[in-house]
């Protein structure tokens, strides 16, 4: 065998889906974990600076931000591993696809840990949706706050009272009812929203669920090739035994 065919052979193994699943995945995460992590402490900030005073009143947000942080990082190194471990799978079930070997072998146990990595990454892909839908809420608050931010800047805004355009942070549950001041109105609001805290955290966050949005859609192809590979093994296993009993 020439040196052409062995790398023609050598290629026709790679599984190029899991590959583009596993880039696409390690991307994601990447951006949804770095991300929003940094967002998430922005907007400990931006709250803290403008729209709580009290250390107590916005307590509670602090510790859920540093729980969703420690998550986070979870979220990461397991994603770092399970990617390698998918990627290592979509090379033994393309191999035993493409029939490297001279002899078709595949075991009950193999065809188990591929079943097994479909279902799961089933699981983690209706997860990563929720997270994606979860990631969208940051998004949609703050661009209402730039939404009114930008209002205030019309020329139909300027002929009333700019004082009279707030935002009541409060009403979104982030911070208790009887939290001061709670809400920025008129030049306050416009103020924050030139923060750099604000325009970070908002883009941020926008990153962030794009970066939700392609680890599933990576899941989703990691789904179709290892049931695609699962199903073929499976039917040549099958054809396989009972072509050896004659």
């Amino acid at each position: 065998m020439g040196c052409f065919e062995c790398c023609i052979k050598c290629l026709g193994g790679v599984p190029y889906a899991s590959l583009v699943a596993t880039i696409l995945c390690f991307s994601g995460v990447a951006l949804f974990c770095g991300c929003g992590h940094v967002a998430l402490t922005g907007t400990v900030t931006m709250v803290e600076n403008h729209f709580s005073r009290v250390t107590s009143d916005h307590a509670t947000l602090t510790d859920v931000v540093q729980i969703l942080q420690y998550i986070i990082y979870g979220i990461a190194c397991f994603f770092f591993l399970y990617g390698i471990i998918l990627l290592a799978e979509g090379f033994y079930t393309t191999s035993a696809v493409k029939e490297m070997h001279s002899e078709f072998k595949t075991t009950v146990c193999g065809r188990c840990i591929s079943a097994m990595f479909v279902f799961l990454t089933y699981i983690l892909g209706l997860g990563w949706l929720g997270i994606f839908g979860f990631s969208t809420v940051p998004v949609f608050l703050f661009y209402n706050m730039w939404t009114t931010c930008g209002a205030m800047k019309s020329p139909i805004a300027n002929l009333t009272s700019v004082d009279n355009i707030c935002v009541d942070v409060r009403q979104y549950g982030i911070i208790p009812w009887n939290a001061t001041p709670g809400k920025a109105c008129g030049s306050t609001l416009s103020d924050i929203c030139n923060t750099s805290e604000f325009y970070l955290s908002y883009h941020l966050y926008i990153v962030a669920c794009a970066g939700a949005g392609a680890t599933v859609i990576a899941l989703l192809i990691y789904v179709m090739a290892t049931t695609y590979n699962f199903a073929v093994l499976k039917f040549k296993s099958y054809d396989h035994n009972h072509t050896t009993k004659f």
